[in-house]
């Protein structure tokens, strides 16, 4: 329940459920950070591919955006909780799959059975992870928590990578997995210690939403309408899903980068990636005192807006420290940018409906990431990396310039303030 506007309340570090969500989930990106470099080294290791490895992304990719589909009506119709250790449990057994099955050698078929059943599952958690922030804290520290939980995220992914890059060298890509398998375990068993309140505002209309549950397609339609009629929501995801068709692949085009045109190890890739983690972590901790002083609109153009420079760097950059700071500052615009548009959703959508929203979202945002994974890599690998980093680069940058052309340009900052009705507008 929100408090009253002269109540003193403890910072959220000392919000014992919080906490111990913040630390689950902290322990399980780091695992995550693993699996982020290893499964590219793994293919690249075996193939020698970068499209191969564009090939997986994709294949992946189009798992993520299925399952989005439906699963925000799981996440409004079932225990978020139980949803989210259960998709942990389930990610610890198919990714401890791999380490076992390349005991016998390079399985690489194995990668495009187990990497879309992962995403899939990652994709349920994800989006009850995302409303499960409003059954944390209260809703004008949403940002505040999002960047919290980013920063930290970001944090343990610094480490990640470069002892990630470590294990590869030393003992292999597929021990690296096997360490993400492990985390999921670290995440189901914070998430088993903690209980999610309800949001008393949005209680009536839950139960009345439970009452006449629709069938699955219709129930996602629903969220999806209400995404498209507000138009700042509509206009995000629009931009967005254009956005995520240029940069999708941007992570395997790094490694490539790196070990082909730049000749590093697999330690190089490693500490480029952990480093450039610190973007994020900056990123982060800059998003709310950002958008407090900014708005909404400027700080989220502005981001993309870097983004596409930083991007186009990276092909430029001829050397690994270049690579790893144009790296940084392409993550830390990515974060501020992401964060921004997600306590956006979560500021105004109704709980009820707050799964949907997020899947229809997401399931929209992540569209044409699959296809623009293959081609980015694809590109990568006939023209070369800086070509393919231009042309991205240039399509972020028109990203962002359509955004002010758009009401994006005139969103204020709806943290501080009840969003406005016309903004919000009905739920479809």
């Amino acid at each position: 329940m929100s408090r009253g506007a002269g109540a003193v309340r403890a910072p959220l570090w000392r919000d014992r459920t919080f906490g111990t969500y913040w630390a689950a989930q902290s322990l399980s990106a780091a695992g995550d950070s693993f699996a982020y470099l290893a499964v590219p080294l793994l293919v690249l290791q075996a193939t020698g591919s970068v499209a191969r490895m564009g090939l997986l992304t994709a294949v992946a990719g189009a798992a993520s955006v299925a399952a989005g589909i439906f699963g925000g009506v799981l996440v409004d119709r079932y225990d978020r909780r139980t949803l989210m250790i259960v998709a942990d449990l389930a990610r610890l057994a198919l990714y401890a799959l791999v380490p076992l099955a390349w005991l016998a050698g390079p399985q690489v078929w194995l990668l495009f059975v187990v990497l879309p059943i992962c995403e899939a599952a990652g994709m349920v958690f994800q989006v009850a992870a995302v409303t499960a922030v409003r059954n944390l804290v209260d809703r004008d520290r949403i940002t505040e928590a999002n960047g919290r939980l980013q920063a930290t995220y970001a944090a343990a992914a610094v480490a990640g990578p470069l002892l990630a890059g470590v294990v590869s060298a030393r003992f292999g890509p597929a021990a690296a997995i096997a360490v993400n398998a492990a985390s999921f375990a670290l995440s189901a068993a914070g998430l088993w210690l903690i209980r999610l309140r309800p949001t008393p505002a949005d209680d009536a209309t839950s139960a009345h939403a439970a009452d006449r549950r629709e069938r699955p397609l219709a129930e996602f339609l629903a969220g999806a309408r209400f995404l498209w009629r507000q138009p700042v929501l509509r206009s995000l995801t629009v931009l967005l899903s254009v956005f995520i068709f240029l940069t999708y692949g941007f992570t395997d085009v790094l490694v490539y980068h790196v070990k082909h045109d730049l000749g590093g190890s697999d330690g190089t890739v490693g500490t480029v990636l952990g480093l450039a983690a610190l973007g994020t972590v900056a990123g982060a901790l800059l998003v709310a005192p950002l958008r407090r002083r900014r708005g909404f609109g400027v700080t989220w153009i502005s981001a993309h807006t870097i983004c596409g420079l930083a991007l186009a760097g990276v092909g430029l950059a001829g050397t690994v420290p270049a690579v790893t700071v144009l790296t940084a500052v392409y993550l830390c615009c990515l974060s501020v940018g992401g964060i921004c548009s997600m306590s956006l959703r979560q500021e105004i959508t109704p709980d009820h409906l707050l799964g949907r929203v997020t899947s229809a979202f997401w399931s929209t945002h992540y569209s044409l990431g699959p296809a623009g994974a293959a081609v980015l890599t694809w590109a990568a690998g006939r023209y070369g990396v800086p070509t393919t980093a231009l042309v991205a680069g240039a399509g972020c940058l028109l990203v962002a310039v359509a955004g002010l052309f758009t009401p994006i340009r005139h969103a204020g900052a709806p943290a501080q303030r009840p969003p406005d009705a016309a903004l919000v507008g009905q739920p479809g």
